[in-house]
């Protein structure tokens, strides 16, 4: 496959750009949270490095639920490719129906040839499938790319320098709140000073006046009290001289702040202009989305927009390589996808009706929290004891693994809702639906990817992702619709049911 760069030489000039803006605030010692405050403007595209972990440093945490006598423990096997045709779009017609590029992020499609924003359920039935047994069910996620080496390297080095022109502007900071703390020093030392002073005059005039005595040295205590009331003079002169000079020395320092706060203004001048505009932009914005989210709060929080409205603009299209803000580098094309349905631990499972949606995991665990977020990653050789939601670096190069289970307990009555979850939901630990709710067959989905082992080490790799969830690997997710026809699914059922092995 060839190497996608289509977004990283922009990426790095705008990171340089944002970087030399950084020192020069930095120099100045002003504004400093301007490159703190932000850091994903001017950070590596690449995931934290927080987020990767040595997997075999996790200890098991896969608990099953017992099989009862009457498990049902059939499975059924649809083979569905691997995306050879290369589907990709960021669309998602549950969570954002009719808006294009709505999920900022490339998903990667086997299944239904048709799936896009504008999907419905006439337009999936008319579709065409990558599926063997023409199951013309969508199955979609977010791809995982790997992030080109040198621009990583130059993503560290950049990364590194914006850390040093923070701690270099906080040092300024420092100083300068030294400076202002010292100068106010001065000037309570002034007043004591002062202070004493006048206690030191009062205190040799009354001893001048005990060794004189009376009133035949009347004329001479007048004369030290004019001698003194002239030295009280001189000393208020002095302070008065001092307080000048105070204010003179602190309005010079002022001023040289105000000088290298101007320089920096006139050098930013035009980011500034900009900032401002973007600013305003972004503020209008928010307020159209502000109004989105009162259009539809029964929405908000439950899919990966955050809103239904039909009417919000379309937003960024991947470009040539399928890169969008945010997600760029090599596309990962899975070496393995399974797709497999599987039974019930208390009991059999009922068949799924048509069209009946269902989501797997979170894009906005960030927004949402982590109720509906899942343990996703884990390697080859270690699936049946460990998932983590970090990305694993695997022993000796084994591959990456995404395991996605879906929830498999139905309403009996609904094929959507409006979270796009009530319809349908996981079972409890011991594996039983809630009242009400009847077990249909659980899809597991499991991705496998053979990652380099250099890149697996260099945290290199990451999964598409909203901007705002900077390729968290707890925001890994899943989304299927069944369009299977009443054959497949009544074949699927009997096979689970009956506690076959069937693959089509």
């Amino acid at each position: 496959m060839a190497r996608y760069s289509g977004r990283h030489r922009i990426s790095r000039r705008t990171k340089i750009a944002t970087a030399g803006l950084g020192l020069a605030l930095a120099i100045g010692g002003i504004a400093v949270v301007t490159t703190a405050g932000d850091p994903g403007q001017a950070r590596a595209d690449l995931a934290d490095k927080s987020f990767f972990v040595d997997i075999t440093t996790v200890q098991p945490n896969v608990n099953l639920p017992d099989q009862q006598d009457d498990a049902s423990t059939g499975t059924f096997t649809v083979d569905c490719g691997k995306n050879e045709n290369e589907h990709f779009n960021p669309d998602n017609f549950i969570a954002q129906p009719g808006v294009r590029n709505g999920a900022q992020h490339l998903h990667d499609y086997v299944g239904n040839l048709t799936t896009n924003a504008d999907s419905n359920n006439e337009s999936l039935q008319a579709g065409g499938t990558t599926c063997k047994n023409g199951d013309k069910s969508t199955y979609f996620w977010p791809v995982i790319r790997i992030e080109d080496a040198e621009d990583a390297a130059e993503n560290e080095q950049q990364e590194q320098q914006n850390n040093n022109n923070q701690n270099q502007g906080q040092q300024n900071n420092n100083q300068q709140g030294q400076n202002n703390q010292q100068g106010q020093n001065n000037d309570q030392d002034n007043a004591n000073g002062q202070n004493n002073n006048d206690q030191q005059d009062n205190q040799q005039q009354n001893r001048n006046n005990n060794r004189n005595g009376g009133d035949q040295n009347a004329d001479q205590n007048r004369g030290d009290n004019q001698r003194n009331n002239l030295v009280q003079g001189n000393l208020r002169q002095n302070q008065e001289r001092d307080n000048q000079q105070g204010d003179r020395n602190n309005r010079n320092q002022q001023q040289g702040q105000n000088n290298d706060q101007q320089g920096q203004n006139q050098q930013g001048q035009n980011n500034n202009d900009q900032q401002g505009q973007n600013n305003q932009q972004g503020n209008n914005n928010q307020g159209q989305n502000n109004q989105g989210n009162n259009n539809d709060n029964n929405n908000q929080g439950n899919n990966e927009q955050g809103n239904n409205n039909e009417e919000q603009p379309e937003l960024e299209a991947p470009n040539e390589q399928n890169e969008l803000a945010g997600n760029d580098g090599e596309i990962q094309r899975p070496a393995e996808v399974d797709l497999t349905f599987r039974g019930s631990p208390v009991g059999d499972v009922v068949a799924m009706p048509k069209f009946l949606r269902i989501l797997y995991g979170d894009a906005k665990v960030s927004t949402n929290g982590t109720k509906n977020a899942r343990d996703s990653w884990t390697c080859a050789g270690f699936e049946d004891r460990v998932l983590i939601n970090k990305y694993p670096i695997c022993p000796n190069g084994a591959p990456v693994k995404r395991i996605h289970d879906f929830p498999s307990c139905w309403d009996g009555e609904n094929i959507d809702s409006e979270n796009h979850r009530d319809h349908i939901v996981y079972p409890n630990e011991n594996g039983q639906c809630q009242n009400g709710f009847k077990a249909v067959p659980q899809l597991r989905i499991t991705l496998t990817y053979n990652i380099p082992q250099e890149v697996q080490e260099q945290g290199r790799y990451k999964v598409d992702s909203f901007p705002e969830e900077e390729h968290n690997p707890f925001s890994d997710h899943d989304d299927f619709a069944n369009v299977m026809s009443n054959q497949i699914m009544n074949r699927l059922v009997a096979c689970i049911n009956e506690g076959r092995t069937c693959n089509e």
